[in-house]
């Protein structure tokens, strides 16, 4: 088993710089979520996040990248999403279209066998890369680049190692979770037409592996028990849930809005909230109050017009659900 240094994660607000398709924000860590990560990365198991849409379980993830000064992969799970393809992705209908294609043309037999080769038409999935990047992106070369490439930071090596987030496992059936389990307690899997298994190689810290899981399916016993939990859960008291939003929104945009937008906004979540839960549906979170002091900070720089304009936009971004009545 390796071991490595694990330093203490940061509890002060941390800036997370736009990379790829993510943007630019600021999180800040409290110190039940730093233990856990911390304890995953010592326990060398993923680090099981559960908490309704909106909590900021996978920014959990991204922010523990920075702060470790690893690379941060992310693969997002849909009900048709298979545990292979966390490993790798063949393009069968490339080789194909490529196969018709020299068929009508004047290729050598061995021209025809090198250029569709299986290898050639093989993808580095998200766990090929926090196992071993240096194999990954020469596969990925071989592949003429047909999936994306991970942009990790400036200066960054792989022997600092890679967090990876595998986002909503719940939406998968039970054979992703089971099967990534297996992957992740051998440190290692298969491939294809490669003559050697791909492993986290020997420079390579284990990968820091957040899963998170918004509760819509149940998880098999076996995988949630081989992983530490962090339950993300919002305040329950009205006033601690509004003093709790009013110091996320500070966070994120400081002065640009008086307390009195802070303050109402977050009362006015609570309010439809309540309302989602009367009805039985999954109400407004953190995520739509920074959207909604988003829209009042870009819409009105004088903080003196805001709450004029809160009023006119609060309900585009907190009332989700047709009203009760119909």
């Amino acid at each position: 088993m390796k071991t490595t240094a694990i330093p203490p994660l940061p509890l002060h607000p941390l800036t997370l710089p736009a990379r790829g398709s993510w943007p630019a924000t600021v999180h800040r860590f409290d110190e039940n979520s730093a233990w856990a990560v911390r304890a995953a990365l010592a326990a060398q198991r993923p680090l099981l996040v559960r908490g309704e849409p909106g909590s900021g379980k996978s920014q959990l993830a991204r922010a523990a990248a920075e702060a470790l000064g690893r690379l941060f992969l992310a693969e997002v799970v849909h009900a048709r999403s298979e545990s292979q393809d966390l490993q790798w992705r063949f393009d069968g209908l490339a080789r194909l279209g490529d196969a018709q294609a020299m068929s009508a043309g004047h290729c050598s037999a061995e021209e025809v066998r090198a250029r569709l080769d299986q290898r050639n038409y093989l993808s580095p999935g998200a766990l090929w890369w926090a196992f071993d990047w240096d194999t990954a992106e020469r596969q990925h070369l071989r592949s003429s680049g047909r999936s994306a490439r991970p942009q990790p930071p400036a200066e960054w090596t792989p022997a600092q190692g890679s967090v990876l987030l595998i986002d909503e496992i719940d939406k998968a059936e039970a054979d992703l979770p089971n099967g990534l389990l297996e992957t992740l307690g051998n440190g290692a899997f298969t491939v294809p037409w490669l003559e050697q298994a791909v492993s986290v190689a020997p420079e390579t810290p284990t990968p820091l592996v957040v899963i998170t899981t918004n509760e819509e399916r149940e998880l098999p016993a076996a995988f949630v028990r081989r992983c530490l939990v962090l339950n993300l859960q919002m305040p329950k008291s009205e006033s601690d849930f509004i003093a709790a939003l009013i110091e996320r929104g500070k966070l994120h945009f400081a002065d640009r809005c008086p307390h009195e937008v802070y303050r109402s906004a977050a009362a006015q979540l609570w309010e439809d909230r309540q309302a989602a839960t009367a009805q039985g549906l999954q109400g407004p979170g953190y995520a739509e109050y920074i959207d909604l002091l988003r829209v009042v900070t870009t819409l009105q720089a004088d903080p003196a017009q805001q709450p004029a304009l809160l009023a006119k936009v609060q309900d585009f971004a907190l009332k989700k659900h047709p009203p009760a009545n119909g």
